[in-house]
């Protein structure tokens, strides 16, 4: 649970992601369209993924990965990321995310 949280307040933008997760590939071909950079941290290559996807679950993630986490607060995975981009609000929560050259 300290690394999920450190990690969080410690970055602006952060998915919790899987190398073989096809929705986190789709989340970070979202963020890479829009001009921002997450900090990815992938589960499967770290020793202690387990017990980070726990950590996730009892954050209120419904699916361990993808989990998006923008400004320290939980957005959810996949289906609330998509949501709050189709309804415009996923924009004006990344602009401080973006580069310069966006």
């Amino acid at each position: 649970m300290d690394k999920v949280t450190r990690l969080v307040s410690e970055n602006g933008l952060v998915l919790f992601s899987k190398s073989s997760c096809c929705l986190c590939y789709a989340l970070k071909i979202l963020f890479q369209e829009v001009g921002v950079t997450p900090t990815v941290h992938e589960l499967d290559q770290d020793p202690e993924g387990r017990e980070m996807e726990r950590a996730l679950m009892r954050l209120g993630c419904n699916v361990p990965v993808p989990a998006v986490f923008i400004g320290g607060k939980l957005v959810g995975s996949t289906n609330e990321v998509m949501s709050l981009h189709l309804s415009g609000g996923l924009i004006p929560l990344l602009r401080p995310y973006q580069s310069i050259s966006n």
